[in-house]
């Protein structure tokens, strides 16, 4: 769980509610992964808090549909957290060679921001929401706005909505395998996005 009280520069935003999330979180995927690197998934959080379990959400639905290329850890059955999240960093880079991680975490800020889902390029930093000292992660990162932060944040986590927390974690998830899909086709922009904004121009 992070925290953010503002987008970064570079970030991409995007809503829940929006109808074409996936598509656009694909969208910028396409074109920010690399093509020769192994891409990890990292999906952090915690299946004991309601708040913190968009990670493994993610990681678990991705499981459930396993992915050809990507690889995953963290998910409900087995989370990345707190507890193992050093010993598993150094695992991934003893497994894979040269990879290029995806950090996915929840994360907490202003109450107009609920909802909203970043993506950009750089680390994100596990715990930091809960004032917990954990190492950076991610050549690339994800972070879903599940509530609001700043005050008694274990309880606002403990009271977080899950139908919030699973209907952000099924439009991020279906964004990675949408990407992966076209990734494997050798196409590096996701085709129906850039079709319809053509559109849209005309």
């Amino acid at each position: 769980m992070n925290v953010k009280d503002k987008f970064s520069k570079g970030e991409q935003r995007v809503h829940v509610d929006d109808p074409n999330m996936s598509e656009q979180l694909s969208h910028y995927l396409l074109e920010s992964l690399p093509k020769d690197e192994q891409v990890i998934i990292a999906c952090i959080g915690t299946d004991r808090s309601t708040g913190d379990s968009l990670g493994p959400l993610v990681g678990s639905m991705l499981r459930d549909h396993p992915l050809k290329t990507f690889h995953v850890y963290g998910t409900l059955e087995q989370p990345l957290h707190a507890l193992n999240l050093k010993d598993t960093i150094k695992a991934i880079y003893r497994t894979h060679p040269s990879p290029f991680i995806l950090a996915i975490d929840a994360c907490l800020g202003k109450n107009s921001s609920i909802g909203s889902v970043s993506i950009g390029k750089g680390t994100l930093n596990p715990g930091a929401a809960l004032k917990k000292d954990l190492p950076p992660i991610g050549d690339m990162h994800i972070s879903g706005m599940v509530n609001v932060g700043g005050f008694m944040e274990y309880v606002v986590l403990q009271n977080t909505r899950l139908h919030h927390v699973m209907n952000m974690a099924a439009k991020i998830a279906a964004a990675i395998r949408l990407a992966e899909e076209q990734r494997e086709k050798g196409l590096y922009t996701y085709q129906p996005l850039i079709a319809a904004t053509k559109k849209q121009q005309r």
